[in-house]
């Protein structure tokens, strides 16, 4: 099997959020590949000088460097690292993470066609991204999936009596916090008894700015804080709707992780959302910024139990289509 260098941020700390390199790594050891990984740094300019020193470290141990690639600026990262894989003749493949990637492609052309074209392979996690890339002119991508662990996600009896929100992402602009207050705010308005906790990293302390509304209009939200994995699936049992706000995205495992606990979702529809959930089948899609319609998805949600658990039933089903058993043989043909 080969030896590869998985490049990405590997972050560890309380405000990290975990990242894919945490789950596939391992995956990949357990079926013979050998892995090396860079790098836990926090400091962006440290980080990424030993991202290039360990590429030109394990230059004539690996056989492979799988790249994280981001449309901010990380993007920079992959950039620069896959520079220096072109330089030591060191083939490299890039894992699409970025959900607004697009963008970035029609912004930084010409850094995105030294990147991407002279990789060995791109791998696109969601068929959006493969899309855009396509229509680009792209042809060296691949689609594979996000994968979990489908047997560690439990699905809950929930009762829908009260509304018990739950919003996980991390609170940076990207994913919209202050959508999901003003969500809160309107259905409070209506008369409804409803509650939000919110579990994310916290990396620019934007929670302090959010207290302010919370306090002022008296809304029922708790903040959690960055939760493990376990931690944030056993505090979902007390929740019986997940709500997503993003501006962007691509393909979130978070939100997959929902639909394997068994927990209708309400989401933005952006980026590559609508090709993960289809609009009333297996969630409720709402556009960017569109708090009003976002609660009017979850009231149907909620007084139409009907609804509610043919949307279970059908995100739990597209969820196991993810597990690591399906996923698995796609990554070693990739890696081959």
């Amino acid at each position: 099997m080969k030896k590869i260098l998985h490049a990405g941020n590997n972050l560890k700390g309380k405000q990290a959020n975990p990242t894919y390199i945490s789950f596939l790594g391992p995956k990949l050891e357990a079926v013979g590949f050998t892995l090396y990984y860079t790098s836990q740094k926090q400091n962006k300019v440290l980080r990424l000088i030993d991202m290039l020193l360990s590429v030109y470290k394990y230059r004539a141990k690996v056989d492979l460097v799988l790249i994280d690639t981001y449309s901010t600026s990380n993007f920079y990262y992959a950039f620069l690292v896959a520079e220096l894989c072109n330089l030591l003749k060191t083939p490299y493949i890039t894992i699409l993470h970025g959900g607004n990637l697009p963008k970035r492609l029609d912004k930084s052309t010409w850094k995105s066609k030294r990147l991407f074209k002279h990789s060995k392979l791109n791998i696109a996690p969601s068929k959006y991204i493969m899309h855009e890339f396509k229509k680009r002119a792209y042809s060296n991508i691949k689609f594979i999936p996000n994968a979990l662990n489908i047997e560690k996600y439990e699905v809950t009896e929930r009762g829908c009596e009260r509304l018990k929100l739950l919003w996980v992402r991390s609170l940076t602009p990207i994913y919209n916090p202050d959508m999901a207050l003003e969500v809160v705010r309107l259905l409070q308005n209506e008369g409804l008894d409803v509650s939000l906790t919110m579990v994310g990293p916290d990396p620019h302390n934007k929670f302090e700015e959010l207290k302010e509304t919370i306090n002022n209009k008296k809304l029922r939200i708790e903040y959690k804080g960055k939760l493990k994995q376990e931690e944030w699936y056993k505090l979902s049992e007390n929740h019986n709707i997940f709500i997503n706000t993003s501006n962007f995205d691509n393909m979130p495992i978070t939100l997959i992780e929902a639909m394997a606990l068994g927990l209708p979702l309400v989401s933005t529809n952006v980026g590559g959302i609508p090709y993960l959930i289809e609009d009333g089948k297996e969630g409720l899609l709402c556009n960017k910024d569109d708090a009003l319609t976002m609660v009017n998805c979850i009231k149907k949600i909620h007084k139409n139990p009907d609804l509610r658990q043919s949307l279970i039933v059908n995100a739990r089903s597209k969820a196991e289509s993810f597990s690591w058993q399906n996923v698995k043989a796609l990554w070693i043909s990739a890696l081959a």
